[in-house]
């Protein structure tokens, strides 16, 4: 027969590994608590690998039947995005973000910054649609239907916006909506790049 002190720690020791997940997750919520208050957080700045390299290689036929001022719209490769700083926006017909953001897209465009766009896995008909309906603030515009450009830029979802240098290279990327509140910080970056 056991002793009653041994009947006593088996109830104690089973409560103390039920506790143990508990206590390690406090801890951990803790560390991500205190780095989140000492950091900040901003869910538009993503890091990017991309930043300061080269744009990635590609040519993405144009969005057919897209016209702008009695001429069709030519489609876009990374040939295009050198010479000049140059806003890339990624967008779809079927992003709802890209409907709130095309009103500061279409400002951007009336503010005179070189901006082209990327359809990203788009029915290309329903782009030229959304287009047709919305405005078209691009000056060129590239169809990745099958998105592969999209991967290649490191897009995780649209829109995403991207600064590029008279280089070819990245200077800076908005991840999600621009809009009234960040347009001015983000036109900023843009002129910063034209120096």
């Amino acid at each position: 027969m056991p002793s009653p002190e041994a009947t006593e720690e088996t109830p104690r020791r089973g409560r103390l590994l039920f506790l143990l997940p508990l206590l390690v997750f406090v801890a951990l919520a803790g560390i991500f608590l205190g780095r989140l208050l000492t950091r900040g957080y901003d869910p538009s700045t993503v890091p990017s690998a991309l930043i300061g390299q080269p744009v990635p290689a590609f040519s993405l036929p144009p969005l057919p039947d897209l016209v702008a001022e009695g001429r069709p719209v030519p489609g876009l490769s990374s040939d295009d995005l050198k010479g000049k700083v140059t806003v890339l926006n990624v967008w779809a017909s079927w992003c709802a973000p890209c409907q709130v953001e095309h009103p500061m897209l279409m400002r951007l465009s009336r503010d005179g910054v070189n901006l082209v766009g990327i359809d990203y896995k788009d029915a290309p008909e329903n782009g030229r649609r959304f287009l047709g309906r919305h405005g078209n603030p691009f000056r060129a515009v590239g169809v990745d239907a099958s998105g592969r450009t999209g991967i290649d830029f490191g897009v995780y979802g649209v829109p995403e916006t991207f600064v590029i240098g008279p280089d070819g290279r990245i200077r800076d990327k908005l991840v999600g909506i621009l809009t009234p509140d960040n347009y001015a910080a983000f036109l900023e970056k843009v002129r910063a790049a034209e120096k």
